[in-house]
């Protein structure tokens, strides 16, 4: 078999990136001339570089990538960790309610988890690094960030865990009342205990959230 020319080389390299810029243009909702003026050039120059390949011009393809949001090397590889839950269900699922107890045993004593806020214009959901502390959630957070309720809000608090490759998971979701820990001696407390945010940042807000409900749910196959 001969070997492939030049020509289909830059094809083999130029079409999974125009591809992946048409999806993520698709998830944005932009058009390509909205992506062209997002990437400081014109719509002719945007349609030269896709026809040419990423060799042709690094940097205008590194513009394109910013544009939508992408990191250059997702944008020539794709993205490493795509949202879990792609494949379909297993040949039996199979959910079943967990028990309170059982729930509490999934959250462990600490990890991430979501934090639903009553927020404007809508209700936002945030992650957070959480431990667990005496039959509650604890998370840090900044002054006026969206995951610093006002005390005495309703909020709702979940974590969940799926295996893609054998299509099941677990859900643990918390409603109740959040309140903020401003006792010195259990903040000394927590923060002893407490993993630091991810985020990273000053993080002295402490939030209690106190259950009143606490469900959960896994599905899984038999």
């Amino acid at each position: 078999m001969a070997g492939r020319t030049s020509t289909d080389g830059h094809r083999a390299d130029r079409d999974p990136i125009v591809r992946r810029i048409a999806e993520r243009r698709a998830q944005l909702g932009l058009s390509e001339s909205a992506l062209s003026t997002r990437a400081a050039m014109s719509p002719r120059y945007l349609q030269h570089l896709l026809d040419t390949g990423p060799g042709f011009d690094p940097g205008g393809l590194l513009r394109v990538a910013a544009a939508l949001d992408l990191t250059y090397q997702e944008l020539l590889e794709g993205r490493g960790a795509p949202p879990p839950g792609q494949p379909g269900p297993g040949p039996r699922p199979v959910l079943e309610q967990l028990t309170a107890a059982e729930c509490w045993d999934k959250l462990g004593t600490h990890g991430v988890g979501r934090v639903a806020v009553p927020v404007q214009p809508g209700p936002a959901v945030l992650p957070v690094n959480y431990t667990v502390d005496d039959g509650a959630i604890v998370y840090r957070t900044s002054p006026g960030d969206a995951a610093a309720p006002a005390p005495g809000e309703a909020v709702s608090f979940q974590v969940d865990r799926v295996d893609d490759h054998l299509s099941r998971g677990w859900s643990v979701l918390l409603t109740g009342i959040a309140d903020r820990i401003e006792d010195p001696a259990q903040i000394e407390r927590l923060a002893a205990r407490a993993a630091e945010p991810w985020a990273g940042g000053d993080r002295a807000v402490w939030i209690r959230i106190r259950p009143g409900r606490v469900t959960g749910r896994t599905v899984d196959t038999r």
